[in-house]
């Protein structure tokens, strides 16, 4: 005798599921960050960096190099981001699958940076996709991006599971600037 069983998700069941089974989907989504790297300057480095054996990704249960955006969890974008390069960004964040996360990486990509008063810079990559954790610096250490990755790691353990609250959660400005009600800015602060 064979029974056909639904196959399982965590969209509405996971809101009537019992505590330890929440704690432990959290548990998984944490600890298995596949991270898309947007490198467009010196930021960038300092995330290679990072991955490199003396800070070590991987002990925090983030795999460096997701293949692609469709494959990502994680989004960091590092580098001063132009006008011209918003749209390529907007279009890898909506490849990437739900819940899906984006830190921000250095005063270029949280603000502009030292180019913010240039005619072609995007004043802060949260204009076009919206951003869980900025990392301040030019450029910031490697070990502020660890910190910002065990921020928002704090961050995943703390959702609910229900789908209404992931996607709601990620809302953008889009097109025009966003106003300082929309956009909620956790940065991380020298202990």
């Amino acid at each position: 005798m064979t029974v056909d069983l639904p196959t399982p998700r965590v969209g509405p069941l996971g809101e009537h599921a019992p505590r330890p089974i929440k704690v432990v989907l959290n548990w998984g989504r944490r600890y298995s960050l596949w991270v898309f790297n947007f490198g467009l300057a010196c930021c960038a480095i300092e995330f290679i960096a990072a991955s490199m054996g003396n800070h070590d990704f991987i002990r925090l249960g983030v795999i460096p190099f997701a293949p692609g955006p469709r494959q990502a969890d994680l989004m960091v974008v590092s580098g001063t981001v132009t006008d011209k390069m918003a749209p390529a960004i907007r279009r890898l964040y909506d490849q990437m699958p739900e819940p899906k996360y984006v830190i921000s990486f250095g005063a270029c990509s949280n603000s502009g940076g030292p180019y913010w008063d240039s005619y072609c810079v995007t004043k802060g990559v949260d204009t076009i996709v919206p951003v869980d954790v900025y990392v301040p610096g030019c450029p910031p250490r490697p070990e502020a991006l660890l910190q910002g990755i065990i921020r928002l790691q704090e961050k995943i353990a703390a959702e609910s599971l229900s789908g209404s609250a992931i996607e709601g959660k990620h809302r953008y400005a889009g097109h025009r600037t966003a106003s300082s009600g929309e956009v909620t800015r956790p940065v991380l602060r020298a202990p």
